[in-house]
């Protein structure tokens, strides 16, 4: 599964503004900077991207984690509230941090946040979750923007369209889209976990 990580590290970081549109669901995002998403620590832990953004007139961090199944060694809510804390520790920003899912089954019982629910000490930290198999994938096509693209076989295909006609449509718009070099187009589609 690191394939698939590497993938849409790579997009994220080329078309970081692409990405900040689509997770936040606005075009009005400004981005920044893409920063080093390292998390030294004794034990260095690495977020698959983190962008500094101005939204609204004030500079937020994005964080995007990709997964292409259920996070095993922890829960997911538990990784995300110390991406978050991290990013509000070194940065001292606001984080709007998004999972999102690869695959129809990865995913389904992320909740979302993380909740402590203490009488004395409560703490909550929400994230947004995309599970790109609920999204429909021909409002992607129609965009037009590369580094979605390559998720769009991942996504709910138009009907009447079978899954092996969706990923030929797929394929076809992805064959016209710009990248940067024609070899990293053809990174793109080698690694796409459709």
């Amino acid at each position: 599964m690191a394939e698939f990580d590497t993938i849409s590290k790579y997009l994220i970081q080329t078309y970081p503004d692409q990405f900040a549109r689509f997770s936040l669901g606005r075009d009005d995002v400004e981005v920044l900077e893409v920063l080093t998403p390292e998390q030294p620590t004794v034990q260095t832990r690495h977020t698959d991207s983190l962008l500094r953004v101005r939204l609204d007139g004030q500079e937020v961090l994005l964080h995007h984690e990709f997964q292409t199944t259920d996070s095993t060694h922890r829960p997911m809510q538990h990784r995300i509230a110390e991406y978050i804390g991290w990013a509000i520790a070194h940065y001292g920003l606001p984080v709007y941090s998004t999972v999102i899912y690869l695959r129809p089954d990865a995913g389904q019982h992320d909740p979302g946040e993380y909740r402590q629910e203490h009488p004395d000490h409560q703490i909550i930290i929400k994230y947004k979750v995309i599970r790109l198999s609920e999204l429909d994938g021909q409002r992607i096509l129609a965009a037009g923007h590369p580094a979605l693209v390559a998720y769009a076989p991942l996504m709910k295909p138009p009907p009447p369209l079978s899954a092996d006609e969706w990923l030929r449509e797929c394929v076809h718009t992805a064959q016209s889209q710009p990248l940067p070099d024609r070899s990293a187009q053809a990174d793109c589609w080698q690694a796409c976990p459709c």
